[in-house]
């Protein structure tokens, strides 16, 4: 359990606020950080590159010369990859860089990231602040108030379009919903702003964030309160009505 200091808008110390560092795990895994970085860096590529083969290039496949007993080199087409205008040895083509990783694993990644910036001492909390109109003047103040002046992502709870607006037009500022946040978001930003209301419920919307085990449990099919089942095999089906009956299906 940390002591985190509070800070409003014009940077004075308002209170603490208590975090527990165990919800984001037992201890940072930097090999599970790099795998996960390297690949939201590889599927940012747009693999487009590409150049032909001698097969592909246009020119005659025509021998130039005789082969002996000209005082040139030997050449076979016109098309070789040794001349200009010939084509590329092992040229790039259009292909897929992404890299397959697992959904715990993004989640093990951002948890290890999260705890990084809380043990490096990169976390600013600030309170809730509201915006009624995107003002960056406000936003810019607030951020040289707290001693921020590299890079900062803030993360709010929520989606909050007038804030975002406010951020739009200040350089390497990052401001995400909290449950959108990813590894590579995280440690690309020198300081992590949270407001109070983020760090006291860390732990439960890394949880419900989309595609967790907690977010997933309620929308399966064989769940308590789900759909029922198809091919009449749910208690409202077929199967059900003729077992009531006696009758053989």
């Amino acid at each position: 359990m940390v002591e985190l200091e509070v800070h409003n808008e014009a940077g004075e110390v308002t209170g603490t606020v208590a975090f527990d560092e165990t919800v984001l795990g037992d201890r940072i895994r930097p090999r599970l950080l790099h795998q996960v970085v390297v690949s939201y860096m590889a599927a940012r590529r747009q693999g487009t590159a590409s150049a032909k083969t001698k097969a592909e290039c246009a020119g005659s496949g025509r021998k130039p010369w005789r082969q002996k007993h000209t005082g040139r080199a030997r050449a076979g087409m016109r098309r070789s990859p040794l001349w200009r205008g010939g084509g590329v040895i092992f040229p790039p083509k259009p292909r897929d860089f992404r890299q397959g990783i697992t959904r715990s694993m993004r989640r093990q990644a951002l948890r290890s990231a999260l705890l990084s910036k809380f043990r490096d001492n990169q976390v600013t909390v600030i309170e809730a602040t509201a915006f009624d109109e995107p003002k960056t003047k406000r936003l810019a103040t607030m951020l040289r108030a707290l001693g921020i002046h590299g890079s900062c992502l803030i993360a709010l709870a929520g989606h909050d379009p007038i804030f975002h607006k406010s951020s739009r037009n200040i350089p390497r500022l990052g401001v995400a919903p909290v449950k959108h946040l990813n590894a590579l978001e995280v440690l690309a930003h020198d300081r992590l702003v949270l407001p109070r209301e983020v760090v006291e419920t860390l732990g439960d919307i890394l949880a419900a964030a989309p595609g967790t085990r907690k977010a997933r449990s309620g929308r399966r099919s064989g769940s308590p309160g789900g759909p029922a089942r198809p091919n009449g095999r749910g208690r409202s089906g077929r199967g059900a009505k003729a077992r009531a009956e006696g009758t053989p299906r």
